[in-house]
């Protein structure tokens, strides 16, 4: 590339990181009402209707009943998250084929981090689609000129990273939920890609962050040693750290 091009290329990634935050914007706006609904205990229905009764109707924008009362995460925060997360991507990875594999699972992975916080569960409605559309789309994405990673070690990191969360969870099962480990498998394919320092660094920083979120509630006194916290959004804290430094790093 020559000296003169590369502002053009500057410009060029700019455009697509302003895109890429518009759709996280706009994706955001699903996030809500979905959160709202699937926030229930386990093997409890969707929720369809709010506190006092009244039905909810479509998907989009903060959950509402029929008097107009807002229930749920507040719309512009999320599409905020979400156009965030999605900016950040594109301006990692630039305008490869992958970043329209993770332009589309960035929205689902903003939910599941807002119903693990919400009661603590990873729905099975969530993980085993995300992990199996990663796999998937990563197969497109590979077969298109211009990308930057590599689907077999997707394949063979989201294997690796699922088996040992699930060591993890037979160990110990208090300590980790089984959501988490169907989880770990989408989010080892799309660390895989880049390669296995990426899983390596995507998982350890997934354990660094809720280690300080755990020691944080211990010293503010909110929660002892033995308190169980929400691991999976740490999970997915991590793995966007990997997927920024792999996509920059490729």
């Amino acid at each position: 590339m020559s000296f003169g091009a590369y502002p053009e290329r500057v410009d060029l990634d700019l455009w697509v990181a302003a895109g890429a935050a518009a759709w996280g914007a706009g994706a955001g706006v699903l996030v809500p009402r979905a959160a709202y609904r699937l926030c229930v205990e386990p093997e409890q229905p969707w929720r369809d209707r709010c506190p006092d009764g009244h039905p909810i109707d479509g998907w989009v924008g903060r959950a509402r009943c029929t008097d107009g009362r807002p229930y749920g995460p507040r719309t512009a925060l999320v599409c905020a998250a979400t156009a965030l997360v999605c900016g950040a991507l594109a301006l990692a990875t630039g305008a490869r084929p992958e970043l329209a594999v993770w332009l589309l699972l960035a929205p689902a992975g903003v939910l599941l981090t807002l119903v693990d916080f919400r009661v603590r569960r990873l729905p099975d409605v969530l993980t085993l689609p995300l992990a199996a559309a990663a796999l998937v789309l990563l197969a497109v994405a590979a077969a298109l000129p211009g990308h930057a990673g590599h689907w077999r070690t997707a394949l063979l990191g989201a294997l690796a990273l699922g088996g040992a969360y699930c060591v993890l969870f037979l160990v110990n099962p208090n300590g980790m939920g089984f959501g988490d480990v169907k989880l770990a498998l989408g989010l080892g394919g799309m660390l895989g890609w880049y390669g296995w320092p990426t899983v390596v660094l995507g998982t350890f920083a997934g354990f660094l962050f809720g280690g300080l979120y755990g020691l944080g509630l211990v010293l503010a006194r909110r929660a002892g040693r033995r308190t169980a916290i929400p691991f999976g959004p740490f999970l997915i804290a991590g793995a966007l750290v990997g997927l920024l430094t792999g996509a920059y790093a490729a």
